[in-house]
């Protein structure tokens, strides 16, 4: 729950008088304030299916029991019963002189997370490719949730864990000794990543008429983990390239991480853990002379854990890398920002991590996002069929450039530049985190730019709209605004949006779900711009109604570019 809210004060007070009415305990957290169904029932809903369940009795008559009584609720002025739902009509002059009192940068921080440590796991890039769009929903989904559970009090611990060994990153280094001719990323003018990762395909393009060259790329391996000096020069270099290269991207996405974990310095830990887990005959060999698991308590037969020649795979260096995560750390949590195709993978790694006896391991939980589809279909990085991040992220600058210029002609080409960047990525990022992070996503770059409707412009156009009205108001003087002067739809739906705020926090928090901050903004986008275009702010004829109206605006600027910042955008002040 939020820190003394409006929100909470209704709650609390609506839970003690249902409690007094029907001699029974009503968690607190069970009561939740949606907006009612229509408006003509009220500004906010409870569902009573709750207390349907507690007192064995149908909804529809607790609704009506609970109107009937004419409970009185803080900022209320009436209670209706519609079906099963129980709706309150609020007092908009007192809603919104009890959020003038509360609302500042903080408002919507709560307790929930404290004293709680999470580490968060997010964008783990291979580093024989660049990062591409399902890269950018990992790591827009990552930076979100992390924002967010910060807001709701949690210790947060943003980590990388970088893939940097393994048969993959092999493929790209035997490509680059058999056709690179020791060409740079400067001499081929291109960007790290971007340099590996052509070699990347190209071995996959090669493969295709001479299929040995797979066991080349083993043998690679092999000499990499045996130590082969030229091997680890090699391998060292083209990985210098490729961090360069990610560390641009990554800047300009706006990715910060407290702790970057290697697999090249953590798969050996997982070696020993499963060496050691076949000493005490947790696992076995198995006839080929793989280390192996089984997996019966998950119905899924066995599992190599370890290869006979001592090469480790996916689930070696992850179980090492996790047993360092809460070696290193105190954490109460930690969370895999990992996409859909890998959920059994996950479910094997936490089903043996508490076979081999970490109690910690309820602690994990692995995020499942979505694929990110194009209009063709799926991505395929190894045929170079991916829409690159560095890519798209030009891509959307540039129609966002076009888009500005059509609207604005009060700014210089600089001042353009900057707001294009900033709606470019406004655009990636909140049309990434729109949708709820377990459903597949099917990307349309002129969409998320787009002024209108649930994108990320919308809602930066609207935060600037407000923006302009405070500058043309600077020089009213707002003291004890009288809010009952705010009397219309558009107004309240504002101050509802407000009292809700908080708790859209802590539920995208207890959820790990940023779409619910997504939603929230794009409601209130559109709730301003309704004010806007019903209203006037500066020209009411009644200076006390516009000093009213100015605060209000205020509250809803400072909390839209609050929720905003929750999700990485940048709010615009112009645009």
């Amino acid at each position: 729950m939020s820190i003394n809210t409006p929100y909470t004060v209704v709650i609390q007070s609506l839970k003690e008088q249902i409690e007094n009415y029907y001699h029974i305990t009503v968690p607190a957290k069970d009561i939740q304030l949606d907006d009612a169904p229509d408006p003509a029932y009220g500004d906010v809903g409870m569902g009573c299916f709750f207390l349907s369940r507690i007192l064995k009795k149908s909804p529809v008559i607790i609704a009506q029991e609970l109107s009937s009584k004419q409970i009185k609720l803080p900022y209320c002025s009436e209670l209706r019963a519609a079906g099963p739902y129980l709706n309150i009509v609020f007092d908009i002059g007192e809603l919104v002189g009890a959020l003038y009192q509360v609302v500042s940068d903080d408002y919507g921080e709560s307790r929930i997370g404290r004293n709680r440590q999470v580490m968060i796991e997010y964008s783990s890039p291979n580093t024989n490719k660049p990062q591409h769009l399902g890269h950018v929903r990992n790591n827009v989904l990552g930076m979100a949730l992390s924002n967010i559970l910060e807001k709701a009090g949690y210790m947060v611990i943003r980590a990388n864990l970088v893939n940097d060994r393994g048969i993959h990153i092999c493929k790209s280094m035997l490509a680059y000794l058999k056709w690179g001719n020791d060409a740079t990323p400067a001499s081929a003018g291109r960007k790290g990543d971007h340099f590996v990762g052509d070699y990347y395909v190209l071995f996959e393009q090669k493969l295709q008429d001479d299929p040995s060259l797979i066991e080349e790329a083993q043998n690679i391996l092999l000499k990499w983990e045996n130590g082969d000096k030229e091997m680890i020069a090699l391998w060292e270099k083209m990985n210098s390239w490729v961090y360069e290269g990610f560390d641009k991207t990554y800047n300009r996405l706006g990715c910060v991480f407290d702790k970057v974990y290697y697999e090249s310095q953590t798969y050996t830990k997982g070696k020993e853990i499963v060496i050691e887990a076949l000493e005490k005959n947790i696992v076995k060999l198995n006839d080929s002379g793989d280390i192996i698991v089984d997996l019966s308590g998950l119905d899924l037969g066995e599992k190599v854990l370890l290869r006979k020649d001592g090469t480790s795979i996916y689930i070696t260096q992850d179980i090492g890398t996790t047993v360092l995560k809460f070696t290193d750390f105190q954490l109460d949590k930690s969370i895999f920002v990992v996409a859909s195709e890998q959920n059994l993978h996950f479910q094997v790694l936490f089903y043996v991590l508490k076979l081999f006896g970490y109690e910690w391991a309820d602690r994990c939980y692995h995020l499942s996002y979505g694929m990110v589809f194009l209009p063709e279909g799926k991505m395929k990085s190894r045929e170079g069929k991916v829409i690159d991040a560095d890519d798209l992220m030009e891509e959307l600058h540039e129609l966002a450039h076009q888009e500005i210029l059509c609207r604005s002609r009060e700014m210089g080409e600089s001042e353009i530049e900057n707001v294009a960047e900033a709606v470019a990525l406004g655009a990636l990022k909140y049309f990434m985190l729109k949708i709820q992070p377990q459903k597949d996503i099917y990307f349309s770059p002129k969409e998320s730019v787009s002024f209108d409707g649930a994108t990320g412009p919308f809602a930066q156009y609207s935060y600037a709209r407000l923006s302009s009205i405070l500058r043309k108001g600077e020089g009213i003087a707002v003291e004890n605004p009288d809010f009952s002067l705010l009397n219309n739809p558009e107004e309240k739906r504002i101050a509802v949006l407000l009292l809700q705020y908080p708790e859209v926090i802590v539920s995208a928090a207890v959820t790990y779900n940023p779409a619910r901050v997504a939603v929230w903004i794009y409601e209130m986008s559109r709730a301003i711009n309704k004010f806007h275009h019903d209203h006037s702010v500066l020209n009411t004829n009644d200076e006390q109604l516009t000093c009213a109206r100015l605060a209000l605006i205020k509250m809803a600027r400072q909390v839209l570019g609050n929720s905003l910042s929750l999700l990485s955008i940048v709010p615009l002040e112009k645009m």
